[in-house]
C-alpha cells in the first residue's frame, strides 16, 4: 500500500510520503488551533509544517513542485500560515493590542521585501547566464568574468527569504502564551532586518564590476578564440536531459581525432550532464548565435541524433556533414529517412550499409562510409567462463540489459513486459547457478506504465534474490577481502569527489565558462582512477550476488567486460556486446519465429532466440558453462566482422581516415566556389596541384603539415 502511495503521490520514499502527508495535514490543524484557540497546538502543529516543507524542498520533491499548480504554492503556504496566526490573536483577544497591529504590518512589510529581493535575483541569475557557455575554452584571457555572488545568496533563494518570517512568528507566538508584547516585537524587528539585510546583500551584484560582460562581449570573444583555435571537425549534439549518454559516448573518440576537435551542444542542461572531456565545448543554445559564430575552419560536422535542432548547422556549406549516430542496430532509427539530408552516413561496418540498402530510405550506397566503432575498444573479449561456483563463490554471471520500450507501442521493441520476468526468473533459479546483473535502459518506462511497473517487479526479484543468496554459506565471499574492496571503493571515491568538486564549487554558469579549462593532469588522474573504482566496486560485493545497476556507473561496457553472457532486445546493446565474443541471447517478444526474426535483425543471427516463456536459456546457460559445446562461437566471429568491421585497421584509424577524406572533399568544394567567384572554374590539372597529399588541407594543422595540440 505504502509503494502504491509513494508512486501515487510522485515521490522518491516513504519519508518523503510522511512528510508530504505531515505537511498537506499540518494545515487544517493550524486552523483548528487558531479557532479553538491553543498557542502550544498552533505553535506545533506550524513546526510540523515549517519542517516537513523544508524537508520537501531538500528533497526536491517533485509533489512540491506540482503545488504551484494548484495554486498551493511556496508563498501561498507561508501566507496561509501567517493569516492563521492573526486569527489566533483575533481569537486570544488580541485584536485591541499593539501586538496585533505590529504582527500585520509586519507581515505586509515582509511581503513587500519578496518583490525586490525576487527581482534582484532573476536580474542576478539573468546577467549570469551567458549566451554561450563552454568547456577548455580560454576566454579568461579575452573577458573579466567576475565571481559569482555567495551560492548561500542565490541558491533555494526564496524559500530563504521566506524562511526569515520564522522569528517573527516565533516572536509573536512567544507574546501570545506569556501576555507580554515585547518578545513579538522583538521578533517582528529579527524578521524584518534579516529581510532588508538579505535584499541588500544582493545589490552590489547588479552593479559595477560585479557585472559580467555583455552578449555581444562574449560571442566577440569566442569568436576570437574559434579564429586563434581554427576547429576543423565538429562534433554537433542536442536533446534531452537523459539523451546526454549519446554525445558522452563520442567524446573519447573526439579527443584521439588527428584534426582539432570542438564539440557543439545546444542545451544546457547536456553540458551540465556532459562527461568529462579535454575536448573544447561550447554550448549555444540560441540558433541565431549558432548561425553567426566564427566556424569557417571547420570541413566536417559530425551529428549523433537526427534531431530539429541539427538544421542550424546543417545550413552550412562550406563543412561536410556527416551521421555517426549513437549506436548500430536494426532497429528503425538505424535507417531514418532524415539520414539522407546528410553528405555522408558512417556506419561500423558492412551490415549498416545493406541495412539502408534493404530500407531504401533514399541513402546512396556511395554516401555509406565504414569506420567502424571506436568507443567498443573498452570490450575485452571472451575469456574462459568458471564452470559452477568455487570455493569463493565464483559463478558465471549474466547481463540482462533489456532496451526501453520505445516511442511506438511495439511490443517488439523491450522484452520487459512480456518476458523479463521469467528471464530472470528463470537466471536466478538457473541449476548450477549463475549471477544475474540487471542494467535496464534510462528511458525504461517513461513511455509505458506497463514497462516501468515490469522493472520494478524485475528489480524486486533481483534484490529478493540476492537476499536470499546472501543467507546462502555456498555463496559466503572472504570477509576481509570485501572489506579491503570496501575501503578501497571509500577512498577512491574521496578522492574522485576532491578532483571533481561537488556542485557548489562549480560556481554558476558564468564562473564554469571562465574557469573551465580541463586541468590535464588532473584529467589523467580521474580517468585511472575511474579504472581503478570499477575494478573495487566489482570486488566490493560477492563474486556470485545478484546485482541491479541503474546508475551511470559502472557503465554498460564495464558489465559487458565482468559478465559471461548477456540477454539483450534489438538494440545498439547487442551489436556492441558482440565485440566481446560472449554467447548472447536476444529476445524475440514480437513473437515473429525464429527465421523470420533472424531475417530482419542482423545482429541475431548468431545468438540464442528466446521467446517470452525464455524456455530456451538452457542453450545460452550451456554455452557460458562448457565453451567447448558452444555451437554459435564461430557464427559470432563471422557477425562481428559484419558488423563492426575488420580488427585491422583499428576503428579509430578508420574514423580518423574518414575524416581526413571527407575534409579534402570539403576542401576541394570550397575552392571551387572561391574560383566561380572570382570569375573561372579551376581546371583538373590546377585543382589536383592545389589538394596534392604534399600541401595539407589548411584546416588541418601547421603549413608543414604538423598537428597542433
Amino acid at each position: 500500500m505504502i509503494s502504491t502511495a509513494i508512486r501515487v503521490a510522485r515521490v522518491g520514499s516513504a519519508a518523503e510520503l510522511a512528510a508530504a502527508a505531515l505537511m498537506m495535514l499540518g494545515f487544517p490543524a493550524l486552523m483548528l488551533a487558531a479557532l479553538v484557540p491553543s498557542v502550544y497546538a498552533f505553535a506545533a502543529a506550524a513546526a510540523v509544517t515549517y519542517l516537513a516543507d523544508h524537508y520537501l524542498h531538500r528533497k526536491g520533491s517533485y509533489l512540491v513542485n506540482r503545488l504551484s499548480k494548484v495554486r498551493a504554492g511556496l508563498s501561498i503556504r507561508f501566507l496561509i500560515r501567517q493569516l492563521l496566526l492573526i486569527l489566533l490573536l483575533a481569537r486570544m483577544s488580541f485584536a485591541d493590542n499593539l501586538i496585533y497591529y505590529g504582527a500585520i504590518a509586519c507581515f505586509i512589510a515582509f511581503y513587500g521585501l519578496q518583490a525586490p529581493h525576487g527581482a534582484l535575483v532573476t536580474l542576478i541569475r539573468n546577467r549570469r547566464r551567458m549566451p554561450v557557455a563552454t568547456r577548455n575554452v580560454d576566454l579568461k584571457s579575452r573577458i573579466r568574468i567576475p565571481d559569482a555572488p555567495p551560492r548561500f545568496l542565490l541558491d533555494r533563494s526564496a524559500e530563504k527569504m521566506l524562511h526569515l518570517d520564522l522569528a517573527a512568528v516565533v516572536g509573536i507566538l512567544v507574546a501570545a502564551a506569556m501576555k507580554w508584547s515585547v518578545p513579538g516585537f522583538i521578533g517582528i524587528g529579527v524578521t524584518l532586518f534579516l529581510g532588508c539585510l538579505y535584499v541588500g546583500a544582493l545589490v552590489p551584484y547588479i552593479r559595477g564590476s560585479k557585472i559580467p560582460p555583455n552578449a555581444e562581449q562574449v560571442l566577440a570573444a569566442v569568436d576570437d578564440w574559434l579564429r586563434e583555435y581554427g576547429p576543423e571537425t565538429v562534433l554537433y549534439f542536442s536533446g534531452s536531459k537523459d539523451s546526454a549518454y549519446q554525445v558522452n559516448m563520442w567524446l573519447e573518440t573526439m579527443e584521439q581525432l588527428d584534426s582539432k576537435p570542438l564539440v557543439i551542444l545546444r542545451e544546457r542542461v547536456i553540458l551540465a550532464n556532459l562527461a568529462p572531456t579535454t575536448a573544447p565545448v561550447i554550448c549555444v543554445p540560441g540558433g541565431v548565435h549558432l548561425m553567426n559564430m566564427e566556424l569557417s575552419t571547420v570541413r566536417v560536422a559530425l551529428y549523433a541524433a537526427n534531431v530539429g535542432k541539427n538544421i542550424h548547422m546543417l545550413r552550412v556549406p562550406t563543412m561536410k556533414h556527416v551521421f555517426i549516430g549513437h549506436g548500430d542496430s536494426d532497429k528503425l532509427a538505424s535507417v531514418n529517412p532524415f539520414s539522407k539530408v546528410y553528405d555522408e552516413v558512417w556506419t561500423a561496418g558492412r551490415a549498416g550499409r545493406d541495412r539502408y540498402a534493404i530500407a531504401d530510405v533514399g541513402v546512396r550506397d556511395d554516401d555509406i562510409v565504414e569506420v567502424g566503432r571506436p568507443q567498443l575498444a573498452p570490450i575485452r573479449t571472451r575469456q574462459s567462463a568458471p564452470d559452477g561456483p568455487a570455493a569463493d563463490g565464483r559463478c558465471p554471471t549474466v547481463l540482462y540489459a533489456p532496451t526501453w520500450e520505445g516511442w511506438d507501442g511495439n511490443p517488439g521493441n523491450t522484452s520487459l513486459v512480456l518476458a523479463g520476468e521469467n528471464i530472470v526468473k528463470k537466471l536466478i533459479t538457473a541449476d548450477p547457478p549463475v549471477r544475474v546483473l540487471y542494467k535496464p535502459h534510462p528511458f525504461t518506462g517513461t513511455v509505458s506504465k506497463e514497462a516501468g511497473a515490469a522493472h520494478r517487479r524485475i528489480t524486486a526479484l533481483v534484490e529478493k534474490a540476492a537476499a536470499e543468496r546472501a543467507a546462502d554459506p555456498r555463496f559466503a565471499p572472504d570477509a576481509a577481502a570485501l572489506q579491503q574492496a570496501r575501503s578501497d571503493l571509500a577512498r577512491i571515491e574521496a578522492r574522485l569527489a576532491e578532483l571533481s568538486g561537488t556542485a557548489g564549487d562549480r560556481g554558476d554558469e558564468a564562473e564554469a565558462t571562465r574557469d573551465g579549462v580541463v586541468d590535464l593532469g588532473r584529467h589523467e588522474e580521474v580517468a585511472r582512477l575511474r579504472g581503478e573504482w570499477n575494478d573495487a566496486y566489482w570486488r566490493s560485493f560477492g563474486a556470485a550476488e545478484h546485482r541491479v545497476i541503474s546508475g551511470a556507473e559502472p557503465r554498460l561496457y564495464d558489465c559487458f567486460n565482468v559478465c559471461d553472457a548477456m540477454v539483450s532486445d534489438i538494440s545498439s546493446v547487442v551489436s556492441d556486446f558482440i565485440a566481446s565474443g560472449k554467447p548472447y541471447a536476444v529476445t524475440d517478444s514480437a513473437e515473429l519465429g525464429v527465421e523470420e526474426f533472424k531475417r530482419q535483425n542482423t545482429a541475431v543471427r548468431a545468438a540464442v532466440i528466446l521467446s517470452n516463456s525464455a524456455a530456451e536459456l538452457g542453450e545460452l546457460l550451456s554455452a557460458v558453462r562448457n565453451p567447448a559445446a558452444d555451437a554459435l562461437a564461430e557464427d559470432r566471429k563471422e557477425l562481428k566482422e559484419y558488423l563492426l568491421g575488420p580488427d585491422e585497421p583499428s576503428s579509430i584509424e578508420q574514423f580518423n581516415a574518414a575524416v581526413a577524406d571527407l575534409a579534402l572533399k570539403a576542401h576541394s568544394r570550397n575552392l571551387g566556389q572561391e574560383s566561380r567567384s572570382a570569375g573561372g572554374a579551376p581546371g583538373a590539372d590546377e585543382l589536383s596541384d592545389q589538394l596534392s597529399p604534399a600541401q595539407p588541407v589548411p584546416a588541418t594543422g601547421e603549413p608543414d603539415g604538423t598537428k597542433q595540440h
